[in-house]
């Protein structure tokens, strides 16, 4: 697994603020050995210049600066692994740009990989530095990570499925290219109809065994949709879009 077969995917849209501060904690990991996949999904705040600022800084790290006009992360995050997949790619992992991936990220992925796993969800804990968490953060941000899980592994089974629910967000999930393309990719859909990231975690469910979570497997988090939707309504909307904000892409 190099940099000619292990690919990472971050789609982006407004976030020039705040993307180089994921792309660093890219650029830190323990294993270098990847190639990076950006994808600019409309944005008018300057990201792409960020990024390519980035990569000329880092010539070391093979990367990526592709443009998806479609709107949607379905769409974005969809136009980056069949990038990745044209070229020679047999892994691909996605993680968002509000989001760090903690140092071993890429070095836990690969180990994943190598045990036989074909689909990876890792695990997502909130970030700290760019908006301060409270003490009722730290209690009931875990707290519904738990109450998503658990109801997922309530209200989703069945026979069809091949491995029991879990939770896979797609700022920290990889999978294996040739099982992507089986699976029919993320929908090209806008995050506002679909949670593409379940979607595609569902259907791979009824295609292999070999997807599991793995807790050494960790992305940071931004809180700014807690903030701005409030706890409740923020469970609302990732259990069944129940709620629905005039701001969906919060910035």
């Amino acid at each position: 697994m190099d940099a000619s077969t292990f690919f990472v995917v971050v789609p982006f849209f407004q976030e020039a603020r705040g993307i180089r501060a994921t792309l660093d904690a890219l650029a830190a990991q323990t294993d270098r050995d990847f190639s990076l996949v950006l994808v600019d999904n409309g944005s008018t705040d300057g990201g792409g210049a960020v990024v390519a600022a980035f990569g000329a800084a880092h010539p070391d790290l093979p990367l990526h600066l592709i443009d998806e006009p479609q709107k949607g992360t379905g769409a974005a995050a969809d136009t980056g692994f069949r990038f990745a997949a044209a070229r020679g790619a047999r892994w691909i992992a996605r993680t968002d740009a509000d989001c760090l991936p903690r140092e071993d990220w890429i070095a836990n992925l690969k180990r994943a990989f190598g045990s036989g796993l074909e689909f990876v969800a890792g695990k997502i804990k909130p970030r700290a530095d760019d908006l301060p968490l409270t003490r009722t953060d730290r209690f009931v941000l875990p707290a519904l990570v738990w109450l998503a899980e658990h109801y997922g592994k309530l209200h989703r089974r069945g026979r069809h499925f091949r491995y029991p629910y879990i939770l896979a967000a797609g700022n920290n999930l990889a999978i294996t290219a040739g099982l992507y393309l089986r699976a029919g990719g993320f929908p090209r859909t806008r995050i506002e109809d679909e949670h593409e990231d379940r979607v595609l975690s569902e259907t791979v469910r009824t295609l292999t065994p070999n997807g599991a979570v793995r807790d050494d497997v960790v992305v940071l988090n931004s809180v700014r949709r807690v903030r701005a939707y409030g706890y409740l309504n923020t469970l609302r909307w990732y259990r069944n879009h129940g709620y629905r904000s005039a701001v969906v892409d919060v910035r």
